[in-house]
């Protein structure tokens, strides 16, 4: 469990490294691949709450230091003028938030429908930027939401989801290599062979 929940943060810590030459796609309303937010809501249902808080509290953290290092509040790609009124660590709470919707589907991913979490995905990072949106306007003391933004939103979610599975398949490789078990089915089935090897 040590060794898993090291990796996954290893990996975020990746994530964050690489994110910064994924493009943003001009065609589709500048949406992009969230790739840190697609490790995170990956690994929280793999994990117990604890270890999804503290990935939730590294990536908020280290995306809103980044955000505040290049002049932006919120992301980049959604929010061209910065925001100097939003306060440091509003990710911190909005990642705990989409990290405890991932951990509600957690039986149904340990029963081996991780394609239930796929969905999911695509609907916490649309939660999660339009959470962000809504904050940012509130602090403005305004409401401007107009299609172009709902569209960027909507792709960026799409996008990101679509790369779900192959993150998935990552997890379930580390998972191995690290000897911790994701899936609960299995070790059914291991108790249900022993059981029969005892009381043929």
């Amino acid at each position: 469990m040590i060794r898993y929940s090291l990796s996954l943060l290893l990996l975020v810590l990746a994530a964050l490294v690489v994110q910064q030459f994924i493009p943003t796609l001009t065609g589709l309303y500048n949406s992009r691949l969230l790739l840190v937010t697609l490790i995170f809501l990956c690994g929280s249902v793999t994990v117990g709450p604890p270890v999804m808080l503290m990935m939730a509290y590294l990536c908020g953290f280290l995306w809103d230091a980044q955000n505040a290092l290049t002049g932006h509040v919120g992301d980049p790609s959604i929010y061209a003028k910065p925001v100097e009124m939003m306060h440091f660590g509003y990710s911190i709470v909005l990642y705990g938030v989409i990290g405890y919707l991932m951990q509600g589907i957690q039986p149904l991913f340990r029963q081996g429908k991780w394609q239930f979490s796929t969905f999911l995905v695509g609907i916490s990072i649309f939660v999660y930027q339009l959470s962000e949106y809504l904050l940012i306007n509130f602090i403005r003391g305004g409401f401007y939401f107009n299609r172009a933004t709902f569209l960027q939103i909507w792709f960026t979610s799409v996008l990101t989801m679509l790369f779900s599975p192959l993150v998935f398949w990552l997890l379930f490789k580390l998972a191995d290599a690290c000897g911790y078990r994701i899936l609960f089915d299995g070790l059914k089935k291991e108790r249900k062979v022993e059981r029969k090897r005892l009381h043929p």
